[in-house]
């Protein structure tokens, strides 16, 4: 696929990336069309080795970070969930305290949950975005579930479950 249609198929993901780190569409568009300006100016040093996605990915993500460092009052990095339709009931409660407690991880164990949860990244694509080793990324995400299970208590049974054991 020619390079141009690379990137504009990699554009979505790019977006949904976004605005799971500023939380904020507009501020988000601008972040992607940001880092598509960084990536056509500097289409000469991309080799074509790995995924392109994951090269775009890696240019928003230092673009981002570049704006934190700019401005400390920047938005955190939370998971921002685009459901079709809006949960009901005990679902919407679960999103809501999954989104919660997203918002409570350290910034680099939110940033590889991202990659490899939302934007679907192997864990090659994520540890090459995030300049790690495997080995590395894999102990973040670990890391990063145990604290989302223990902070939505989904290590735990609920009480109505117990119950119907």
């Amino acid at each position: 696929m020619p390079f141009l249609d690379e990137i504009e198929a990699a554009i979505p993901g790019l977006r949904a990336y976004a605005r799971a780190l500023l939380r904020d569409r507009e501020a988000a568009d601008d972040l992607v069309q940001d880092t598509l300006e960084v990536a056509l100016v500097r289409a000469s040093q991309w080799r074509g080795e790995g995924s392109l996605r994951a090269w775009l990915s890696r240019i928003l993500l230092n673009r981002f970070r570049d704006g934190l460092r700019r401005n400390r009052a920047a938005p955190m990095l939370t998971l921002v969930a685009e459901p079709t339709a809006p949960p009901q009931g005990e679902p919407r409660l679960a999103l809501a305290e999954v989104h919660a407690a997203m918002g409570r991880l350290p910034e680099d164990q939110r940033a590889a949950l991202l990659l490899v949860a939302l934007e679907g990244m192997s864990l090659a694509e994520a540890a090459s975005v995030l300049g790690l080793a495997e080995g590395t990324l894999a102990s973040r995400l670990a890391r990063a579930r145990a604290s989302l299970r223990e902070m939505t208590a989904r290590d735990r049974q609920s009480p109505a479950r117990k119950g119907s054991s």
